[in-house]
């Protein structure tokens, strides 16, 4: 009877907290279907630039489904540093020279073999000639998905360990008598974020050092650059969570954001092919931070860009970590008026 005591007692708990109950219904079913619209996806097909290409070269890459774009030999090279195309093909003297864009393994290695089922030449001997604008011949996946790991691991957790912290500071009552001083609700969350800012830089700084020095994830572009990023990201993830936890009563619901927070933000993040997803669901993509972290850290991390190749994603962050400020600041008026 005590056992059953104890099973009803929790059920009467489980009933009270409707947020834990819904959520633990609403969630699953939600990573659930967003992982069967991705999964979903439509086959990846490479966009691949030609020039001086024979019509039949071409048709049968369009019999493939390529997406084949004509280039000229003054601009083939543009399109490549953008990342418009895949890949240039280039023939001369009736040979394909290949040039790589290099940044995506996966895409690679789907050029290639393309390229290899539509020609007579094997790609593994010197003919054809491929070279590779960024990247090697043998970057592997996790070269290619390293940075994006490195933005997603410093989100997630300042973003949980902020998050709670600052819930603790509120269900202690330590909010409650910090807000009874004549403190400004802006000289509060300021303090708060400064405070925790230091946490995250540090903590940031040696996920990025192990990742690029220890697990060996490529790196060619300007460190200071890539700890400037995850700096960033570490202070968007840390006004994201103290914001949402003035929604939770207690830890496990802090926790139970995670659901709704962060994993749509792994999906959206580059981590799985955007171009491969429906239309509606691309889209989602530019609404997520993550999204701008992780194309920000491959810039600087795997094409080896500088500042003006990053200068949107950095202003986007900023953008987000001074709107979620604001917003904390604003919703401290529910705890005091002043």
């Amino acid at each position: 009877m005590r056992v059953f005591s104890i099973m009803f007692r929790i059920l009467l708990q489980l009933r009270h907290d409707k947020r834990t109950m819904a959520l633990m219904i609403v969630a699953p079913i939600f990573v659930m279907t967003l992982m069967a619209l991705i999964f979903n996806g439509n086959e990846y097909h490479p966009k691949i630039g030609i020039v001086n290409a024979p019509i039949q070269f071409v048709n049968k890459l369009e019999d493939e489904d390529a997406h084949v774009v004509r280039f000229s030999e003054n601009n083939m090279q543009d399109a490549l540093y953008r990342s418009e195309v895949d890949a240039i093909i280039n023939f001369k003297n009736g040979i394909p020279h290949i040039q790589l864009e290099g940044s995506d393994a996966n895409k690679n290695k789907a050029v290639l073999k393309l390229i290899q089922s539509i020609t007579e030449q094997q790609i593994n001997n010197n003919e054809p000639e491929i070279t590779y604008v960024y990247g090697y011949e043998d970057m592997t996946t996790f070269d290619n998905i390293g940075p994006i790991l490195i933005g997603f691991y410093v989100f997630f957790f300042v973003f949980l360990i902020s998050g709670v912290s600052f819930l603790s500071e509120r269900t202690s009552g330590t909010l409650d008598r910090l807000l009874a001083t004549p403190l400004r609700r802006w000289e509060l969350v300021l303090g708060y974020i400064l405070g925790f800012g230091v946490f995250t830089i540090i903590q940031s700084t040696l996920i990025a050092w192990f990742s690029i020095e220890v697990l060996d994830v490529m790196m060619v572009g300007s460190f200071p650059l890539v700890l400037f990023i995850t700096t960033l990201t570490a202070m968007v993830a840390l006004t994201i969570g103290t914001f949402i936890s003035a929604f939770a009563n207690n830890e496990m619901q802090m926790i139970q954001f995670i659901p709704i927070i962060i994993i749509p933000q792994a999906f959206f993040s580059g981590l799985f092919d955007l171009s491969t997803m429906h239309p509606w669901l691309q889209a989602i993509g530019p609404f997520m931070p993550l999204y701008y972290v992780a194309d920000a850290l491959k810039n600087v991390m795997i094409r080896g860009q500088g500042w003006e190749a990053i200068a949107f994603d950095v202003y986007i962050l900023i953008g987000l970590c001074l709107f979620f400020t604001i917003a904390n600041i604003l919703t401290l008026k529910k705890y005091r008026k002043i």
